[in-house]
């Protein structure tokens, strides 16, 4: 089992760098993840945030209830800053944008999420575009709020799907080593301190 990446731990939170493919928090039939890994370090771990099994990048966990209360407020009021970083199919036009459409799961087919403007819930992401790669466009990608699978269907919904995603790609994506989606930047505040945190975490792709 490949040790957690930790970028920083005291007494109230732990930072850590998600590698795709591992859950946050253990599912029905898969016990491990980064919330089972954590509690065998450190103890008492709670679940601020989580990231998709197959999204890698920086998250936050509580050690105590006071410090969880404290920064899923900061989360509620939208105080943090969040940035994520994709791969995505083909050349995105103009440099920077807007995607607003509301979001609601599809009951039937789930885990996936659909657009629904009579019964979606509110959903934005802003994005700009880094570079060309290869005939697809690297992305920052600024979610002001954080709806399930958010991210991925709104890039599909462009007509620029993730690479790698095989719930809204394309079937050729379904050979793809991984989902090229990244939680690159996280800033809060430290729960006990106040303290400004701001940490960052290239993508490895």
């Amino acid at each position: 089992m490949t040790p957690i990446d930790i970028l920083y731990s005291d007494d109230d939170i732990v930072v850590i760098n998600k590698p795709s493919g591992l859950l946050s928090v253990p599912g029905r039939y898969e016990p491990d993840s980064a919330v089972s890994r954590l509690q065998q370090q450190f103890g008492t771990i709670l679940v601020i945030h989580r990231l998709d099994m197959d999204t890698s990048g920086i998250l936050v966990f509580a050690r105590h209830k006071p410090a969880l209360a404290n920064v899923q407020r900061q989360f509620e009021k939208q105080t943090t800053r969040k940035v994520y970083e994709a791969l995505v199919h083909g050349q995105l036009p103009g440099t920077r944008g807007c995607i607003n459409l509301p979001i609601i799961v599809d009951w039937p087919n789930r885990p996936l999420q659909k657009i629904s403007h009579s019964e979606g819930r509110y959903a934005l992401t802003r994005w700009q575009r880094l570079t060309y790669e290869n005939g697809n466009t690297r992305v920052a990608l600024f979610p002001k709020t954080g709806r399930s699978h958010q991210l991925r269907i709104h890039m599909q919904q462009a007509g620029h799907p993730i690479i790698g995603d095989t719930l809204y790609g394309p079937e050729t994506d379904r050979q793809q080593q991984r989902l090229c989606l990244h939680a690159r930047e996280l800033d809060f505040c430290h729960p006990v301190s106040g303290d400004a945190l701001a940490f960052v975490c290239p993508p490895p792709f």
